[in-house]
């Protein structure tokens, strides 16, 4: 008998332990539940992205940096959108018609929920575009929509803008990130949306951690079944480009922006793509055209002249950049050979003869202002401080964190400002928006009779061969001038882990991940 309990007791034991093994089996699994469909459900979709700048905010109509676009293009709706052939599709505009020349009606969406509940009427698009307009607002695109005389809601979802004259850029415009469809009581409790964000896109702000990451989770209610596919969107800020190229070898991270010289070094690794595509930005330096020196057109001429772009090219981006003008060549047809042009010639002993003529003989000290945590912008600087010591101006590099940076640019309080900038997806962005008198982002002071007359031409111009004229002439006059020095357009590399699929960037939407998967 007491044998036969023994027996018992031992096979007791036995059953124990190995119920103990099972139950750390089962936490095992459900610890890995999110990444193996094993574990009694669809592994969770989080997409996880290195972002190299913090966001400076997540208000859509005040925020123009790209750091905060990608965050809150994925948060916000706009009425009409570009598909991956940059044609227009319906956003949250189901419909759209010119009953003439000036006036055009959008037909919205019905049932479209805000983050908050609240749905979505044209009273809210009348909202979003008076308060774009609102000088109060301070909106870096109110320009864009200038031609706008008054908007109404002529039915509870039916929007009417009125316009001053025709306007060949407008319906492109509303597809612009930052013409999104916010919500007014948000906006009136808070102030303004830089720190929240509510919106109809497919993903709702979950969570903000400064300097560290920003959470986005899938927007059950968003308008089109099915969409987006990923659970989540994480966004890690990684400003040093060697940490976002270590997170992608590692797995730390599943996507992320890196240079050329930097993608060379993981592409053909295994388990990593490399996609690569010509940009629409350009590299740029802006000058103060009130500052004493700099508002001699002559001064700045030199400038152009003393600038070898191929060099930059060469040199700042290992060859993977085209030499550019205000709009850049992925554009097409609409940017012009600027090769051709005489102040890309990098003619130095013209350069000097123009010094001379401008007062200058022996050149003149100067300083330029970049971002610390761009090497681009610094190796730009840092070449264009050499070549132009050779007709006798001396720079001097100012380095400065990425805050400091945008106040800089919104207040023009630089000599000279080395930056990027996008041409958009109309020539109107690049001629227009940077540099006619009355531009949101003409931060340069630069003001023209004669080019405002040209780009406002341009912009109300129907016919698309007549624009072209006008834009080529725009561009010629821009370059004479030379409020800025375009230097480069780069090629963009986005560098993903093949566990990522369904996703391919554009040039106008690098970011496209409604499809995307991670498997």
């Amino acid at each position: 008998m007491y044998k036969h309990r023994k027996f018992l007791l031992i096979l007791f034991v036995i059953a124990f332990m190995l119920f103990l093994a099972a139950c750390s089996s089962g936490g095992n699994d459900s610890e890995s539940a999110g990444n193996d469909e094993s574990a009694g459900g669809a592994a969770e979709q989080v997409l996880k992205i290195a972002n190299d700048q913090e966001p400076a905010g997540l208000d859509p109509h005040i925020t123009p940096a790209m750091s905060s676009v990608r965050v809150y293009s994925k948060i916000y709706s706009t009425l009409v959108e570009f598909d991956e052939n940059m044609e227009l599709t319906p956003d949250l505009a189901e419909e759209w018609d010119w009953s003439d020349d000036t006036t055009l009606v959008f037909q919205l969406r019905e049932g479209v929920i805000f983050h908050n509940g609240d749905e979505v009427t044209a009273d809210d698009v009348v909202y979003s575009f008076e308060r774009i307009l609102d000088e109060n607002t301070g909106s870096h695109i109110a320009s864009y929509f200038s031609s706008i005389d008054s908007i109404e809601a002529t039915d509870t979802f039916e929007v009417t803008f009125h316009l001053t004259g025709p306007d060949a850029t407008i319906l492109t415009n509303f597809t612009n990130a930052s013409a999104a469809i916010v919500n007014e009581s948000v906006v009136e409790e808070n102030g303004d949306l830089q720190q929240v964000a509510v919106g109809t896109g497919p993903f709702k702000l979950e969570e903000w951690v400064p300097d560290n990451r920003v959470t986005l989770s899938k927007n059950e209610d968003y308008y089109m079944e099915g969409q987006p596919v990923l659970d989540a969107v994480e966004y890690y800020t990684m400003v040093d480009e060697a940490a976002r190229l270590s997170a992608i070898r590692t797995g730390e991270v599943d996507m992320t922006t890196l240079t050329g010289q930097s993608a060379q070094l993981v592409d053909g690794s295994e388990g990593i793509n490399v996609m690569e595509y010509q940009s629409l930005e350009y590299s740029y330096a802006g000058f103060d055209m009130n500052h004493e020196i700099l508002s001699d057109e002559k001064v700045r001429q030199a400038l152009s002249l003393a600038t070898n772009r191929e060099s930059i090219a060469t040199i700042v981006w290992d060859g993977q950049a085209t030499v550019t003008g205000p709009i850049a060549p992925s554009m097409g047809d609409w940017s012009i050979d600027v090769t051709e042009h005489e102040l890309y010639s990098n003619d130095l002993d013209k350069a000097r003869e123009l010094l001379d003529d401008a007062g200058y003989p022996d050149g003149f000290a100067i300083e330029i202002t970049t971002a610390s945590t761009y090497d681009d912008m610094i190796d730009t600087a840092q070449l264009l401080q050499q070549q132009w010591a050779e007709i006798g101006v001396d720079v001097t590099i100012k380095q400065v964190e990425w805050g400091e940076y945008l106040d800089i640019w919104t207040n023009t309080s630089a000599d000279i400002l080395i930056g990027r900038n996008g041409s958009g997806s109309d020539p109107d962005r690049a001629m227009n928006y940077f540099f006619n008198s009355n531009g949101s982002a003409n931060v340069w002071g630069f003001a023209d009779e004669e080019y405002d007359e040209i780009v406002q031409n341009g912009k109300t111009t129907i016919d698309e061969a007549e624009r072209h004229d006008i834009y080529t002439e725009a561009q010629n006059y821009l370059l004479d001038k030379s409020p800025n020095l375009f230097l480069v357009s780069p090629m963009n590399y986005v560098v993903a882990r093949d566990t990522v699929e369904n996703y391919e960037p554009y040039p106008h939407n690098s970011e496209d991940i409604m499809e995307t998967t991670i498997n």
